[in-house]
């Protein structure tokens, strides 16, 4: 290899390093799945879930969800995986409605309101996915 050649290839891979220095620079990162979903998820199920354990008898827990012009009430919520929630519940006219929303964007209103005299309270049904477990090496 001559000595021009070992130039012009080292002049390359200046060039080569500068354009994508300035290229990452500029370019959009691709958002990578977050490791805190799980926790995030875990987190607003919690929440809700320590709403809902202290309720005296004549106590229930309205857990709401708003879906475009729809507040859905809210009686079960699905957990599919960490990072989407399945809310099953009733609509303003009545109709069995579900939303699936990811954690991330979903705002959930909790509210403890009085049962009235003679009625059952209504719990919200948490479901979480059973893991299966590891099979022994």
């Amino acid at each position: 290899m001559t000595i021009g050649s070992i130039g012009k290839a080292l002049a390359n891979q200046a060039i080569e390093s500068t354009k994508n220095t300035v290229f990452d620079a500029v370019r959009t990162p691709e958002p990578k799945p977050s490791s805190d979903t799980g926790s995030l998820s875990s987190m607003i199920l919690a929440q809700i879930q320590a709403m809902q354990r202290p309720l005296k008898e004549d106590q229930e827990l309205h857990v709401l969800i708003r879906a475009g012009d729809e507040m859905l009430h809210v009686l079960e919520i699905f957990v599919p995986n960490a990072q989407i929630f399945v809310f099953s519940g009733i609509d303003s006219q009545g109709n069995v409605t579900r939303v699936i929303s990811p954690v991330e964007t979903a705002q959930v209103v909790c509210r403890i309101v009085r049962v009235s005299p003679g009625a059952n309270p209504v719990r919200v049904n948490i479901l979480t996915p059973k893991l299966a477990p590891k099979p022994a090496a």
